[in-house]
C-alpha cells in the first residue's frame, strides 16, 4: 500500500499576502498558461482560472501534482486534513475542468477474484498541464527592477549596481525566510533536480519571458538574487555556477569544493 502523501494547506502568512505574487495569482497564471497549450476554448480557459482560484482545488491540485503517481480521494483528504466528501467534490470538479485525470487501478498486492474493487485514482493531466504550467513570477521581477531605477534616483547611483544591490537584499530576505536554498528555489518556481553530481540544476526559469528579450538584465539581476539567497540560508556548502546548456537557467548551483576547479 503506498504511503499517504504528507501537505498542509496553503495559508498564505500577512507578508506574503502583500507580496505581488501571491499564491492565488500564481495559480491563476498557472491554469491560464495550461489552457493556452491544451486546446482548450476561452470559455474552458477561464472555467480552468476561475477553478484554481479557489484555495481547496489549489492545494489538491498542488498535492497531486507533487506527488509523482496517482493518489485516491482518501489519500487527499488525509494529506489536507479534509472531510472526504468535501475532497470529492473538488476533485470532480479539477477532472471536469480537465486538469486532472482519472484512472482506475487495484492497490495493494492482491490480485483476482476477491481482490476487491479497482480504486478511483486522480492524476495530473500530464499532457495538457503539467509540462505546460511552468511556474512564472514576472511580478517578483518588476518589483525588484522598479526598486532598483528608484534607488537609482535616490542614491545616483548607476541602475546596474542599485539592480545587483536591490536583488541580493531581497534574496538575502527570502533565503532566511525558507531556511534552505532547495527550499526556496521550489518555492520561487526554479524547480530544481539532482544534477547527479552533487548540485542541482534549476528546471524552469521564473523570469523565463523576460529573459528571451532582455537577458543580460534578467541573469544579472537572477544572479544577485541567488547570491543573496544562499546568504540569507547560510549556505556554506553551495556555489553558483553559470549554467546555458544543461537546465532551463542561466545559474545552477554546485557543491563549493567543486565550483574552484569551474
Amino acid at each position: 500500500m503506498n504511503q499517504p502523501v504528507q501537505h498542509q494547506p496553503t495559508r498564505p502568512s500577512t507578508k506574503e499576502s502583500l507580496m505581488i505574487t501571491t499564491r492565488e495569482q500564481a495559480a491563476m497564471a498557472a491554469a491560464m498558461h495550461a489552457g493556452l497549450n491544451s486546446g482548450l476554448d476561452d470559455g474552458q480557459r477561464l472555467s480552468a482560472v476561475a477553478s484554481l482560484g479557489d484555495p481547496v482545488r489549489k492545494d489538491l491540485f498542488d498535492l497531486v501534482r507533487g506527488a509523482g503517481r496517482a493518489l485516491s480521494r482518501d489519500e487527499c483528504a488525509q494529506a489536507l486534513g479534509l472531510p472526504k466528501s468535501t475532497v470529492r467534490v473538488h476533485l470532480d470538479k479539477l477532472v471536469e475542468e480537465q486538469l486532472l485525470l482519472v484512472e482506475y487501478r487495484k492497490l495493494g498486492e492482491k490480485t483476482g477474484p476477491g481482490s476487491g474493487r479497482p480504486s478511483k485514482l486522480y492524476a495530473v493531466a500530464q499532457a495538457e498541464i503539467s509540462v505546460s504550467v511552468p511556474p512564472r513570477h514576472y511580478d517578483l521581477a518588476a518589483a525588484l527592477l522598479a526598486a532598483a531605477v528608484q534607488r537609482s534616483i535616490d542614491t545616483g547611483e548607476n541602475v546596474e549596481q542599485s539592480m545587483a544591490r536591490v536583488a541580493h537584499d531581497e534574496g538575502r530576505r527570502l533565503g532566511a525566510e525558507a531556511g534552505s536554498i532547495h527550499q526556496l528555489l521550489r518555492t520561487t518556481g526554479y524547480s530544481p533536480e539532482p544534477d547527479g553530481e552533487g548540485g542541482t540544476i534549476m528546471a524552469n526559469c521564473p523570469f523565463h519571458r523576460l529573459s528571451q528579450d532582455h537577458t543580460g538584465v534578467v541573469c544579472s539581476l537572477n544572479g544577485s538574487l541567488l547570491s543573496g539567497a544562499l546568504e540569507g540560508c547560510a549556505d556554506e556548502r553551495h556555489d553558483l555556477a553559470p549554467d546555458t546548456q544543461i537546465s532551463h537557467c542561466c545559474a545552477r548551483l554546485v557543491p563549493r569544493e567543486a565550483s574552484s576547479q569551474l
